[in-house]
């Protein structure tokens, strides 16, 4: 009698094959959120909301490593689906999440923690820069990539001695394959060319630089964040600047000052949080809105020490009520310091400059390296620092002529002095600039004395200052003649005008008795005004304003630099000669008037941070 046959119970095989097409549909779900992820436009992402939300989350925490969830999936799935593939226990588990940590980590590292949703997110940015603190640059990301390739053999099951192995055999092979084919083809002979082959010449490629933002943004999305690209240095051009200055002063027994005496920069940025931005330009228009100034937040671009939030007010509300917020816009975003630049030059906007919780330090030899400092080609280029974008910023001294420093004590004027200094010594042989420096505190520019730049000793005694200072008056008197003579207007062309009559060879004595010789640009340093003004006042003053007069063509230039810019120090006959100016945090708005001309020197935070007057222009 036959039975009748029970419908077979769903295997193994249907069980996995389920879960294959179920992991399959959940990995192209996720790779086209994560692939159409924007933060500016929610409703463009194929996932709908859930898919932004899982996109969002996921790439703010983990960066470029968040990309490995859709891909291991596909894996999953293939591996499901192949006959006799093993199933996924915790250890593939573990060494999925270990591979996630660890491409995470080296992207925040590389990036240096600064990159959000193209770096490591938030914790390949904090983990990254940790061991980078923690282990070195190298150390770091030797470790990273050791626990990269346990986080693959884990997660995937793969013996990565066997696949080196195997690699190693088929390298091997494919080199004796090709040494033998090179045994059996026979030599070529080579011609002769009529012609001489043009050597190759080296192609320089420009660093990526990021596209600019749109112009206008609706009004429904956050505020476009601005990032400077980072500027590397580039070891090929600084060898090449070394060797043409070499031939450029071939004649002296001179040579420029090589940038590996200066300590190597120590990399202090940290990982940038949009999400903490973006909140801060959500408070700020909600704090100036319930002071009845009504607009928004249209850009915001950080900086190394200060981030500047673009604010453009409504149609109807004047700027300088934004001004007189700083002080209610410091508390509500608690921050150390708020300025208000009203409007930013060129711009329909208003600046608001907030301190960073954390700052990074600016180090000389960073500048040095710049290409902003390599491309300047004037002798007296003046490194100045950084602007609240992270541009270097690279000053002639030459065309502004002088230079006024001011700022309290412990701002950072004493290292902007000696930034100064060292941008002119990197870039200038003594032939061609001279320095008299004017200390009356004794301790800034004593460690110059051995430089052989100085025209004299460091002055630290202030009637020998008087002194010098009527000494460079007969100097500029002594050079308009020579000028006079040649029928040149300033010290550039009288210099070219020798080189190309009688190369550098003195010239015979003229009938006045002036001899011809190349003249040296000449740069007197004092290093606090107030203490001189104290002692010498009238005569300070009468031969620093003659010089600031009529010096410039003479090729004699001026930097002052003062704790106390009262009325009483800087004149107005100086202040009227001296068009640039820099000023450090001081102690009032009336400091901050007299240097200038405008308030907000009192804001700064003072560690190191300065406001720059640039010559030819009113606004700081």
């Amino acid at each position: 009698m036959a039975t009748r046959r029970q419908p077979a119970v769903p295997g193994a095989h249907l069980i996995r094959e389920a879960e294959a097409i179920s992991a399959g549909a959940v990995a192209v779900f996720l790779a086209l959120s994560f692939l159409s992820f924007s933060p500016d436009a929610p409703p463009a992402n194929l996932g709908g909301p859930v898919g932004q939300a899982l996109a969002g989350t996921a790439l703010r925490a983990l960066g470029v490593a968040a990309y490995l969830f859709p891909l291991y999936l596909g894996y999953f799935t293939v591996a499901l689906l192949r006959r006799g593939a093993e199933g996924f226990g915790g250890l593939r588990l573990v060494g999925a999440a270990l591979l996630v940590a660890s491409i995470a980590a080296l992207a925040g590292l590389l990036t240096g923690g600064r990159a959000v949703v193209r770096g490591g997110g938030w914790l390949g940015g904090f983990v990254g820069v940790a061991l980078g603190g923690l282990l070195g640059g190298p150390g770091a990301f030797l470790l990273l990539a050791v626990v990269l390739v346990v986080a693959l053999v884990l997660a995937t099951g793969v013996s990565a001695i066997e696949v080196s192995g195997r690699a190693a055999r088929w390298l091997a092979a494919a080199a004796r394959a090709g040494a033998a084919r090179l045994r059996r083809r026979p030599p070529a002979a080579e011609e002769p060319s009529a012609t001489p082959r043009r050597p190759k010449l080296p192609i320089l490629l420009d660093d990526a630089v990021e596209p600019p933002p749109e112009a206008e943004a609706p009004a429904d999305k956050p505020p476009p964040i601005i990032r400077e690209p980072e500027r590397r240095p580039e070891a090929p051009r600084r060898a090449k600047r070394s060797e043409l200055q070499e031939e450029l002063f071939a004649e002296d027994t001179y040579r420029l000052p090589a940038l590996n005496l200066l300590d190597p920069p120590v990399r202090t940025t940290q990982p940038l949080d949009e999400a903490a931005l973006h909140a801060s330009s959500r408070i700020l228009e909600t704090k100036l809105a319930d002071f009845q100034v009504a607009g928004k937040v249209v850009a915001v671009r950080p900086g190394p020490v200060i981030t500047t939030f673009e604010f453009e007010p409504a149609p109807g509300v004047k700027v300088n009520r934004i001004v007189t917020l700083a002080d209610d816009l410091s508390m509500a975003l608690r921050a150390l310091s708020v300025r208000v630049l009203a409007p930013i030059p060129g711009k329909p906007v208003v600046g608001i400059e907030v301190s960073n919780p954390r700052r990074e330090k600016v180090f000389i030899g960073e500048l040095l390296e710049s290409v902003e400092y390599e491309h300047a080609d004037s002798k007296l280029a003046l490194a100045l620092g950084k602007d609240t974008t992270g541009n270097v910023v690279v000053a002639d001294l030459a065309r502004m002529p002088h230079l006024l420093v001011a700022g309290a004590t412990g701002t950072g004027k004493s290292v902007s002095m000696n930034a100064m200094v060292m941008s002119i010594l990197y870039k200038s042989s003594p032939r061609d600039v001279r320095f008299i420096m004017i200390d009356p505190k004794m301790l800034e520019l004593s460690i110059y004395e051995n430089v052989p730049h100085l025209l004299v000793p460091v002055v630290t005694d202030p009637k020998k200052a008087a002194a010098a200072l009527s000494n460079i008056e007969r100097e500029m008197d002594l050079r308009y003649r020579l000028l006079h003579e040649k029928g040149v207007r300033n010290i550039d062309s009288y210099n070219r005008l020798l080189r190309e009559s009688a190369g550098e060879e003195e010239a015979p004595a003229s009938p006045e008795g002036l001899a011809h010789h190349h003249l040296p640009r000449i740069i007197i340093i004092i290093d606090e005004l107030a203490d001189l003004m104290m002692m010498v006042g009238r005569e300070i003053e009468e031969s620093i304003t003659r010089l600031a007069q009529k010096a410039r063509a003479a090729g004699i230039h001026l930097i002052l630099a003062t704790q106390r810019p009262s009325v009483d120090v800087i004149t107005g006959l100086i202040k009227a000669n001296f068009p640039a100016r820099i000023s450090f945090q001081v102690t009032s708005r009336t400091d901050s008037r007299t240097i200038l001309d405008a308030i907000g020197a009192e804001r700064l935070l003072g560690e190191g941070d300065m406001l720059f007057l640039p010559p030819g222009t009113a606004r700081v």
